[in-house]
């Protein structure tokens, strides 16, 4: 298949537009470099993706959107894309395994990566301790103590979840108040195995082969401490996943791709959805509505071709 339509990216964003496309008889190609789902995937339990009384699990929401796709045709490669850049006609896609893809339109649902501190220690220790998905490597930090750095919701959901195998899970945030909604908030402050560190930021990881203790500093007064924890879990925010992408796409200040109200950017016959894009609230349900509006946008834009 010669797809009219390629969707770069298998989280809700890019399910969402690829079931669209299918559905609208586009001849469309998901690539997606790891298992479908993105962050989604990594993500414990969902409570709040509308339709569902009770939570689900994020990896089960993923086959389950995966799996409606599919029902209607949708066609997914898991490759890693390694380069993006416009061509006659449309643009053309590079992968890790040398194959080349070429469609008129496309759809960027790449989403975004945690961000890296850069602290000492961070990157020597990834694997070793640190960790940027409590899903992924809670339970191999059972009985030890942990830390969390950051207060949005993500670092305060994961923090709760960390204390059903830590020990003890210090939650350290440079301000003095939680940026995470009320809801999860109130789980932190509930739970006794979470220690809130106020006002503090983390300078140091220690260890010789894997994560031994973390030095933090007060904003306020500068006094630093050592924590001796086993595991670090960073939640200090997004970066968009945009280093393949070789076209001269309009970006905001953090890198994040600029759309108009329709998902197209700057570049014609690109759309973008999903956490890669520029906008205020990244949750699944915004990147949903996202993957719709692109799936539609690039039909509108495959027709007048």
């Amino acid at each position: 298949m010669k797809p009219d339509l390629l969707i770069l990216g298998g989280g809700p964003a890019g399910l969402t537009a690829g079931m669209y496309a299918a559905r609208a008889r586009i001849p469309v190609l998901l690539i997606e470099r790891g298992i479908s789902g993105g962050q989604m995937a990594a993500t414990e339990m969902v409570e709040n993706y509308p339709g569902f009384s009770e939570p689900i699990l994020g990896a089960d929401l993923a086959r389950e959107m995966e799996a409606q796709g599919r029902r209607f045709g949708l066609e997914i490669a898991q490759e890693d894309v390694t380069r993006v850049r416009s061509s006659d006609g449309g643009f053309s896609v590079t992968t890790d395994s040398g194959r080349e893809y070429s469609s008129p339109a496309m759809i960027l649902a790449c989403g975004a990566s945690p961000v890296k501190m850069g602290i000492p220690g961070e990157l020597d220790m990834a694997g070793k301790g640190v960790s940027y998905c409590a899903v992924c490597d809670g339970p191999f930090f059972r009985d030890l103590e942990v830390a969390v750095i950051g207060g949005g919701d993500s670092a305060v959901e994961e923090a709760v979840y960390l204390a059903r195998f830590a020990s003890k899970v210090h939650l350290i945030h440079r301000r003095d108040e939680l940026r995470a909604v009320k809801e999860i908030q109130e789980k932190a402050f509930k739970e006794p195995k979470v220690q809130i560190h106020w006002s503090h930021v983390p300078l140091e990881i220690g260890g010789e082969r894997e994560v031994e203790s973390l030095k933090v500093r007060s904003v306020k007064d500068g006094s630093e401490k050592d924590l001796a924890v086993g595991g670090v879990f960073f939640y200090v925010g997004l970066s968009p996943n945009t280093e393949a992408i070789d076209c001269p796409l309009e970006k905001d200040a953090g890198g994040f791709i600029v759309t108009d109200p329709d998902m197209a950017c700057s570049v014609q016959g690109m759309f973008a959805a999903g956490d890669i894009r520029s906008k205020s609230l990244r949750q699944i349900a915004t990147a949903v509505g996202d993957g719709a509006g692109a799936a539609y946008s690039a039909q509108q834009y495959l027709e007048s071709l």
